[in-house]
């Protein structure tokens, strides 16, 4: 059934291939801009990520107006705040993002000030509370997981309060979305297993989201289709560039799913387990997918039972009863969980992530004032969190 009402926004222009990001200096030029300021971090510059955005602009009569590489694994208001007066500085008039999450939510934050002004960040923390569009900017993703190219959010850690702070307006999105293959080729095979799985949860999250509509939908189906495919001979064969590319599509059509229809109790034990016990946030989502999607199941069971086609494919979803569809669907990602720790070594549980029992009830009280829950079809209370906290630790 339709929903009575819903909501759908994709303003950002997706080019994908295995050489997308040649098309970058055309880009900037029809949005009317020519001196970019690059935003990267050591690990893109080490893997030669960054040049392969240098080099597109030869011969392009475009300006590099400055190059900062050392964004940090989390990112931060203070470096937000630095580079939007480097930016100034060096007289730029758009931004370039190339790398993971942190670098995107970095660029985002940096564009808010440039765009509208001040010197802080800070100042601008929360949902909508920006109040108009931003400059135009661009990101080329080097991860295949968080689908931050695509998301109306961001989030900036204030270090001198030690919280992390939440952005959220449909002006955060980027002008346009670089998928190209070559990007991702030097992710390692264990990142490539969780990020996957990062985006698999996506997904799957969003498809059974309380908020879920028929768009958003399409997005998050055909992301597990092309994850079911891929991610396994992908983390086995990292120079695979036909599934490195099909995993980088996935990722941003699941960000799309989830930006739209958001996500539920996954993201919530995941987001505490990160908080608490520094479990890296793709490993936490391999980790608790299953036992959510059992959370789910007495609400939920046709949709997961839905999931089954696109993860495992045709001819299991044929043999496998109307009755029993859902239950597959959970062992097959369980399956997944096996076959990646088999390849890769990615944590099945809480324990092989060194999570301690101690720290389980933390977990579940972080968790259950997590805002990703809001829209899990089913409450999740204390209880609840603590038991799939504890089935996560025991089992994977």
């Amino acid at each position: 059934m339709l929903p009575s009402y819903y909501e759908f926004s994709f303003p950002v222009k997706i080019i994908s291939g295995h050489t997308a990001l040649n098309n970058l200096p055309a880009e900037l030029i029809q949005s009317n801009v020519q001196r970019p300021l690059i935003v990267s971090d050591p690990g893109v510059t080490k893997a030669g990520l960054a040049k392969i955005v240098i080099d597109a602009f030869a011969e392009s009569g475009l300006t590099i107006g400055a190059l900062y590489d050392q964004v940090p694994p989390e990112s931060s208001t203070l470096v937000v705040n630095q580079l939007a007066a480097l930016y100034r500085e060096r007289e730029c008039d758009t931004i370039i993002a190339i790398g993971g999450g942190s670098v995107i939510d970095t660029a985002k934050g940096i564009n808010i000030l440039v765009s509208l002004g001040g010197s802080d960040v800070r100042n601008y923390r929360g949902a909508e509370t920006l109040p108009g569009p931003l400059r135009p900017f661009f990101v080329a993703p080097t991860t295949a997981g968080t689908g931050s190219e695509v998301t109306n959010s961001a989030v900036i850690a204030d270090p001198e309060k030690g919280v992390k702070m939440l952005f959220v307006s449909e002006y955060l999105m980027p002008r346009t979305a670089f998928i190209d293959s070559r990007m991702t080729l030097t992710l390692p095979p264990k990142l490539t297993a969780a990020t996957g799985m990062d985006a698999l949860t996506h997904a799957m999250e969003a498809y059974i989201s309380i908020q879920k509509n028929p768009l958003s939908d399409a997005f998050a189906w055909q992301a597990i289709r092309l994850i079911g495919a891929n991610l396994r001979n992908v983390a086995q064969n990292p120079s695979d560039q036909e599934g490195r590319l099909a995993l980088a599509n996935a990722s941003t059509m699941a960000g799309t799913a989830f930006s739209n229809s958001m996500v539920g109790c996954v993201h919530s034990m995941g987001h505490a387990t990160g908080a608490v016990a520094h479990v890296p946030h793709g490993i936490a989502m391999n980790i608790f997918l299953p036992f959510g999607l059992e959370f789910n199941l007495e609400r939920r069971a046709d949709l997961i039972a839905d999931l089954l086609l696109p993860l495992a494919g045709a001819d299991v979803y044929a043999a496998t009863p109307a009755d029993q569809r859902a239950r597959q669907t959970i062992a097959e990602v369980r399956r997944l969980k096996e076959d990646l720790h088999a390849s890769t070594g990615l944590a099945r549980s809480l324990q092989e992530a060194g999570v301690k029992p101690e720290q389980l009830e933390d977990i579940a009280k972080l968790a259950i004032n997590d805002g990703s829950a809001m829209m899990n079809p089913e409450e999740l209370r204390v209880e609840d969190a603590l038991a799939l906290a504890k089935r996560a630790y025991e089992h994977g």
